[in-house]
């Protein structure tokens, strides 16, 4: 399967090639023409949008004050629909022979440019919303897939940030909020790699959760954590100059049935309803009291199956967990050869295999 970024490389284009048809067929003009420019008009709006188009000032905008970004957005949504089909006119003109000169081919009436920026506005707008909500979860409000609560298993991932109440106290809470906000930002390619869903942040600790399925599958949920760490790592002198530190962190996971629902009713969202995911948080308090940098649950590991020959378990053996009755056998999993993980916490990091 073809990574995401790489992916939407073919999804804009064609989302851009059939707006331009529903063009057509709505105001009326050929297919081919059209499609083509819709093509070009709609296609870099939307990788705009996504961020692997003129990435920089699309950053630049959105760190503005709310009037300044309407305005640059504004101005650059006219900017690109302008290009886009001056660049689809002379496609179409040379290529196909489009009108009688390349000066006609590339003009755009008003009825087509109103049209352009009402559908790249609504489609900004659905962005914008599955950002705020999560991929998986507007899917599912969107289908309605939860209106009724169900019962399902999902594998859980409290990640913790370490050590950020000393950052806060050092740098001060609005300093803190922005390492923590950098810090949840690159856990999205990650988790979305690793085909999860990053559910809740609560402080400085993020929810992550997989179907079993797909958690399971070549222990997608253990690759997620090291995936992350990784990233952190080669960004390290960055973190460093930007921030004074490079986040460590603390991962506890496991795995059983829970009640999946809708909550809400002016600001909705999926909830979770059952004794799995409250022992994983008690096992997140717990890999900080022994210093594992990644912990999990016996029942995970048994979901596991035998893990991929670069990770390896290293039993813990029972241990009462609050709120259980019985003792939950738990593992601290590490890679192998590592002498150091960088940016886990705890000493369970700087053993080697």
């Amino acid at each position: 399967m073809l990574p995401f970024r790489a992916r939407f490389w073919i999804v804009a284009p064609t989302v851009g090639a059939l707006a331009g048809l529903l063009y057509g067929s709505i105001f009326g003009g050929e297919p081919l023409v059209t499609a083509i420019r819709g093509i070009f008009i709609g296609a870099p709006l939307m990788l705009y949008e996504r961020g692997l188009l003129a990435r920089r000032w699309r950053e630049l905008t959105r760190r503005a004050a709310t009037p300044v970004f309407a305005v640059a957005t504004l101005a650059t949504y006219i900017a690109m629909i302008v290009l886009g089909n001056a660049v689809a006119g002379t496609i179409l003109h040379r290529g196909f022979g489009v009108m009688a000169d390349a000066r006609s081919a590339m003009m755009m009436t008003e009825t087509g440019f109103a049209y352009a920026l009402g559908i790249s506005a609504l489609a900004t707008f659905v962005f914008r919303v599955r950002e705020l909500m999560g991929p998986r979860v507007f899917a599912s409000l969107l289908v309605g897939r939860y209106h009724r609560p169900i019962t399902e298993e999902r594998i859980f991932l409290f990640l913790d940030v370490a050590g950020s109440t000393r950052f806060a106290e050092e740098h001060g809470d609005l300093a803190a909020q922005s390492w923590l906000g950098a810090i949840f930002a690159a856990l999205a390619l990650p988790v979305h790699r690793a085909r999860g869903s990053i559910d809740d942040y609560v402080g400085d600790m993020a929810l992550v959760s997989w179907s079993m399925e797909r958690g399971t599958r070549d222990a997608a949920c253990l690759r997620c954590v090291f995936d992350f760490v990784r990233s952190i790592e080669a960004g390290s002198e960055s973190w460093t100059a930007r921030f004074g530190a490079v986040p460590a962190f603390r991962a506890a996971l496991h795995c059983g049935p829970v009640v999946t629902a809708e909550i809400g009713l002016e600001r909705r969202k999926i909830a979770y309803f059952g004794d799995a995911l409250n022992t994983t948080s008690r096992l997140e308090g717990l890999a900080k009291e022994l210093d594992v940098p990644v912990i999990v649950s016996g029942d995970l590991l048994d979901r596991l199956g035998p893990l991929p020959a670069d990770l390896r378990a290293v039993d813990l053996g029972l241990r009462p967990v609050r709120g259980r009755k019985e003792p939950l056998r738990i593992a601290a999993v590490r890679e192998v050869g590592v002498d150091r993980i960088p940016g886990l916490a705890g000493a369970g990091a700087r053993q080697k295999s």
